[in-house]
């Protein structure tokens, strides 16, 4: 895609992105059943990416265990939820940080979805929200973490917070190692400028809780060739 054609191509995209949020919005405004409206959140997430032109692709699926657990994945883009809600199955809730509750419609959109916020600057609220997740991950509520808490500019896999694995060890859940690739490179932070580039999924490995934080991160920096930051 040359220079002169890109800023086009990411305009069309960010007009594709507001549209079909507000669809997905607006359906499930309307449905009562949570896993429905997961299933609606994912459909059009894949419908996003076809649309855009990048390629998308999921590995290893079969990986993921028939019982409750937890997902942490590598963090690099504002896309990589939408990444990870089009490519697992409607049974996850996704922990995220409390920010996006002020972020026009997403936030209202994110609780339709069952999605879970965490504060992550107060220690007390942290405290409250933390404890809210291990209640819902005691129901047997399957979870989805970012466990950097953040992304850079800086190529590499960042320190993994403690709060996913906490609550995989107390709550008895293995967790998932899952590895995103390509979407540092479709939209770099910083700015809004989309490139046409593939995006992979892989499901690497199932782990105990109590090895998982620092393995997990290993694998997952080993499988997007990114450095573990010091």
């Amino acid at each position: 895609m040359s220079s002169a054609t890109r800023p086009l191509y990411s305009g069309y995209c960010l007009v594709l992105f507001t549209v079909m949020g507000l669809a997905v919005l607006a359906v499930n405004l309307f449905l009562t059943d949570l896993r429905r409206r997961r299933l609606v959140a994912g459909t059009v997430s894949r419908a996003f990416f076809r649309a855009a032109g990048i390629p998308f692709a999921v590995e290893g699926l079969d990986r993921l265990p028939q019982v409750p657990c937890v997902v942490v994945a590598n963090h690099a883009s504002y896309i990589d939820g939408l990444v990870a809600a089009a490519a697992l199955p409607p049974d996850f809730a996704f922990v995220i940080k409390k920010e996006m509750l002020r972020v026009p419609l997403a936030g209202l959109l994110l609780r339709r979805l069952g999605s879970q916020f965490v504060e992550r600057f107060n220690q007390h609220k942290g405290g409250v929200d933390t404890r809210r997740v291990l209640k819902l991950a005691a129901t047997g509520q399957s979870l989805v973490f970012f466990p950097e808490g953040t992304f850079n500019e800086i190529r590499q896999v960042g320190r993994f917070l403690g709060g996913a694995f906490t609550t995989a060890a107390r709550s008895g859940m293995p967790v998932v190692a899952m590895a995103i690739h390509g979407t540092r490179a479709v939209l770099p932070p910083g700015g809004l400028a989309v490139h046409r580039l593939p995006i992979r999924v892989e499901i690497l490995e199932v782990l105990s809780a109590s090895d998982a934080r620092l393995r997990s991160r290993e694998l997952i920096a080993s499988a997007v060739a990114e450095p573990l930051a010091p």
